[in-house]
């Protein structure tokens, strides 16, 4: 049992209200939440943290993510989106393999881990490795699984569902601009038996919708794929930079979530989406970094940040798209888009993942609406501590992860020379 006791406590069960509340966890659980109690009334504890006056809160889910593109961190900038994709990323992707795979991934969660990333939405090739990189270091993660036969994707729905409560699997497929009829039928067809959500990459460029449209009779991707009942249950969509009216009923009357990526979507030339249209709306909002190699960076904050920003620019008001929904977006928001309903909270009986913010550092002061600090304000830096299923990974700079973290990058330095090299 662990402690956390004199701070704050961002709770956000049911509001961004900041009280001096303590928290308690039980293994990977929250087990009470509540002012202190008397030292008779307390049970003995492994650990009690003596917050000094800083934020506990839950942690940040990246509700979009391609973990191991970090070996593509840097590799090609400043150049178009085609000549990225085709010429650079595409090309070196072919040189992964399941080892290089494993060493890349716990590279990326290191990353989350130092942000206060506490679980991630990630969709890539060779499941099986990334699941392991991410039990052997205690983070978890929801695979976005699909662009495959069914056999395949029912076999992994079944094994990854069931692995470890770290680990869950939602169907999906890369794009609509990718997929085969085959892999269409599969996921419609494990949708439909399981009741399950679907998410894809949707409406990212202008250019994919125009595409679509000449493609799908006039339809755009969001309209496709629900022509399909592919939303039949729920899911949602990663970027949504481009939707159009009908795409935006579509996403509310099913109650979707449109998962925003604003700095890959800015470094991309992509757009900006229209978030506030889709607060206005009341459609279900959450945010991803995607991957590391149109990013650069896995840092939420730096997403909070732009996501707020650049609606003001976007609209012509400054006070579009207050800093406060946001900040609920990047916890709680992808907590719910990733199915995480235990993960989206700090109350008894959620899961303990959780962070510590850091207040004393000049950024955060004065202590003045401390949520919408965060996200304008807020960096890294604050990151004090960051704890997922009960266990503390990160902490004060120090990793807690069961390997070396100079390990890890010399690993995944190697990884990437090697498919330089190749």
């Amino acid at each position: 049992m662990i402690r956390f006791y004199n701070g704050r406590l961002l709770a956000m069960n049911g509001g961004m209200d900041v009280t001096g509340d303590e928290v308690w966890t039980d293994g990977s659980v929250i087990s009470y939440v509540g002012p202190e109690k008397p030292a008779a009334e307390r049970p003995a504890f492994e650990r009690e943290i003596d917050l000094d006056g800083d934020l506990l809160m839950p942690g940040f889910k990246n509700a979009h993510a391609h973990t191991a593109m970090v070996f593509a961190r840097s590799y090609a900038d400043d150049v178009p989106l085609q000549t990225w994709l085709f010429d650079n990323v595409i090309p070196l992707e072919g040189k992964l393999n399941e080892e290089r795979i494993y060493d890349l991934a716990r590279l990326g969660i290191l990353e989350y881990l130092t942000g206060g990333i506490t679980a991630s939405f990630d969709m890539y090739y060779l499941r099986a490795p990334y699941v392991r990189a991410n039990l052997d270091m205690g983070f978890r993660t929801v695979i976005c699984g699909g662009s495959a036969p069914y056999e395949l994707i029912r076999a992994e729905y079944d094994r990854y569902n069931a692995i470890d409560p770290l680990i869950r699997y939602i169907p999906g497929i890369h794009a609509e601009y990718t997929v085969t009829q085959e892999e269409l039928e599969a996921v419609q067809r494990l949708c439909s038996e399981e009741k399950a959500p679907c998410f894809a990459h949707n409406s990212e460029t202008e250019r994919e919708v125009m595409e679509c449209r000449r493609r799908r009779d006039g339809m755009t991707p969001t309209q496709f794929l629900e022509s399909l009942g592919l939303f039949d249950y729920g899911g949602g969509g990663f970027h949504c930079v481009w939707m159009d009216e009908k795409d935006r009923e579509i996403f509310q009357r099913r109650g979707l979530w449109a998962v925003s990526c604003p700095a890959s979507n800015a470094k991309l030339s992509s757009g900006i989406a229209p978030l506030q249209d889709y607060l206005d709306w009341g459609i279900n909002l959450a945010l991803g970094t995607d991957g590391a190699a149109s990013n650069n960076a896995l840092d939420m904050f730096r997403e909070m940040y732009l996501a707020c920003v650049l609606q003001k620019l976007r609209t012509g008001d400054a006070a579009a798209c207050d800093a406060g929904r946001i900040l609920e977006a990047a916890c709680r928001g992808g907590a719910l888009a990733m199915g995480l309903t235990d993960c989206d909270c700090v109350a008894v009986g959620k899961q303990a993942d959780l962070i510590v913010a850091d207040l004393h550092r000049p950024n955060m002061r004065p202590l003045l609406n401390i949520p919408k600090n965060l996200v304008y304000s807020g960096s890294k830096e604050n990151v004090r501590l960051t704890m997922v299923a009960g266990k503390v990974l990160y902490e004060n700079g120090e990793f807690f992860v069961g390997d070396d973290p100079a390990r890890i990058y010399a690993r995944a330095e190697e990884s990437v020379k090697a498919m330089l090299s190749a």
